[in-house]
């Protein structure tokens, strides 16, 4: 993390609620350009080649996240009909994912820290198989369950794991853009979902057990994954951590010219030292006041994150679209623009987050989120039923995904890695990331009940008032952290909240 004056680089961050604690904390240390300036230039060679084939291969952990989170959105339809889901059940096997990736994060943090990331990744693609299946032959919607909770503790384990392996096999000068194609990978892993559902719903959406096959898709990257990580490097971080140093120098001459590999043993351990301090706090810093209100700061920033129902369209937007008029194949032909907004949205947010201020962004994000979800109960509430409403809704909810995923996604993700210090940052971004998993699970598990029992309308004008508590809780309390030393944000909080 940058001790200077200047704002720190954007590795682009993952939309809504897709980072763990681990992946934070390394990808924030990679952001510190300082120490790496002698390095030799990282001149193309064969080396290249075996890095961007490491880079593939990994990433299809993040190609998983995405269409496991988002491959439920189209197959609910036909999910329902087959297993008799209620709004409760429905709501309940699609957030025991969300529920199990919070877990898994945690507990895939933990094991890549002890056993090295490409092993955590092999036990994940394993992991993934094993969901898959499962999911595919449940029975009934108790089974499938089960097996959706598996299969969100490896994607849980993805988020932990694949963006940190990705960065520390990455030169410093190329980490933030290798990074980034694991998050371009997510929400792409989404937007296929989409895609792959509606063509398989309007030739084969009047049987009821298509579902399994929608689902069963994912077993193919998940195989692809597991093959290709058998011939992948370890992390050459982790392996100095391990006291492992001629098979760390072995690797950075895999992915690095000789020169390179050879004068960057230094910037290494000068990285794994870093993270190593970013571990220090624990507990009993708890106890100090300033602390305490930077954690419960980035805990409501994940919450407000989640509240204004992102995942909402991302699980349900199927459904939504069907509850607004469209019929059952127009629904899923049409959500498929929420995938293709999000990708858009993201890309946008890459290109302008350094070039505001994190608050005026937020604040902006925020004001124009709240906006839509307005407009949306409004033209639910006001316009007859009919084509024209459904499409108003669609209009609005695309706008709203677009502007979610450009501003609020991305902006919460950088402000958790500019306001902590750096003792107690794994434990401060760890609570708050978890609690932001778990607001993400909470709304994929009301908003069902929450439709059926309300209507849309109000559904979305609770997503109004929350998106106005949001806008109060950022005007009041999130600092600007753009152009500021963590020193001197840290100053401010010693001395405002002593």
């Amino acid at each position: 993390m940058r001790h200077d004056s200047r704002p720190a680089a954007v590795v682009a961050p993952v939309p809504s609620s897709r980072r763990s604690p681990s992946t934070r904390r390394t990808i924030m240390t990679t952001h510190d350009g300082a120490g790496t300036t002698a390095l030799p230039p990282d001149v193309r060679g064969p080396h290249t080649s075996r890095l961007g084939l490491v880079t593939v291969i990994a990433t299809f952990g993040g190609l998983l996240f995405g269409y496991d989170t988002g491959v439920i959105n189209g197959a609910l339809e036909p999910l329902t009909r087959d297993l008799g889901l209620t709004a409760f059940t429905e709501g309940f096997v699609v957030s025991i994912l969300i529920f199990g990736a919070a877990v898994g994060a945690v507990i895939g943090g933990t094991l890549s820290d002890r056993h090295g990331r490409r092993h955590n990744i092999l036990l994940l693609a394993i992991v993934f198989m094993i969901g898959t299946l499962g999911c595919v032959l449940a029975p009934g919607w108790e089974v499938l369950a089960i097996f959706r909770f598996i299969l969100g503790l490896a994607v849980g384990g993805a988020s932990a794991t694949v963006p940190v392996y990705l960065a520390e096999i990455a030169p410093a000068e190329r980490r933030g853009g290798l990074v980034t194609r694991n998050e371009v990978m997510i929400v792409s892993g989404q937007f296929a979902a989409f895609v792959i559902n509606a063509v398989i719903y309007n030739i084969w959406g009047d049987i009821d057990w298509i579902w399994r096959v929608m689902l069963l898709v994912a077993l193919a990257p998940a195989i692809v994954l597991f093959i290709g990580m058998l011939r992948m490097p370890e992390s050459p971080r982790w392996l100095v951590a391990q006291g492992r140093e001629a098979e760390a120098l072995a690797v950075l001459r895999q992915v690095r010219s000789p020169q390179r590999a050879e004068a960057e043993m230094s910037e290494v351990h000068r990285l794994a030292a870093e993270e190593q301090a970013s571990r220090t706090g624990g507990a009993t810093d708890l106890g100090v006041r300033w602390i305490r209100r930077l954690i419960l700061i980035g805990a409501g920033l994940g919450v407000f994150q989640q509240a204004t129902g992102i995942n909402s369209i991302m699980y349900y937007g199927t459904q939504l679209l069907g509850d607004a008029g469209f019929s059952a194949n127009a629904a899923i032909v049409a959500n498929t623009l929420n995938g293709l907004f999000s990708v858009l949205g993201i890309t946008v947010g890459i290109l302008i987050i350094n070039k505001i201020n994190r608050r005026t962004m937020l604040l902006g994000g925020f004001a124009l989120t709240t906006t839509f979800h307005l407009l949306v109960g409004l033209s639910a509430l006001l316009l007859p039923d009919g084509t024209a409403k459904a499409y108003f809704i669609l209009v609005f909810v695309i706008l709203f995904v677009f502007c979610m995923q450009g501003t609020i996604g991305p902006l919460v993700w950088l402000i958790l890695s500019e306001i902590f210090p750096l003792k107690i940052r794994s434990l401060a971004i760890g609570i708050s990331v978890f609690v932001l998993w778990v607001a993400n699970a909470l709304v994929a598990l009301v908003f069902p009940p929450m439709v059926q029992t309300v209507g849309i309308a109000n559904s979305f004008f609770v997503f109004v008032v929350l998106g106005l508590a949001a806008l109060v809780f950022v005007a009041k309390v999130v600092p600007e952290t753009r152009g500021r030393s963590l020193e001197k944000l840290e100053e401010q909080f010693r001395t405002q909240y002593a």
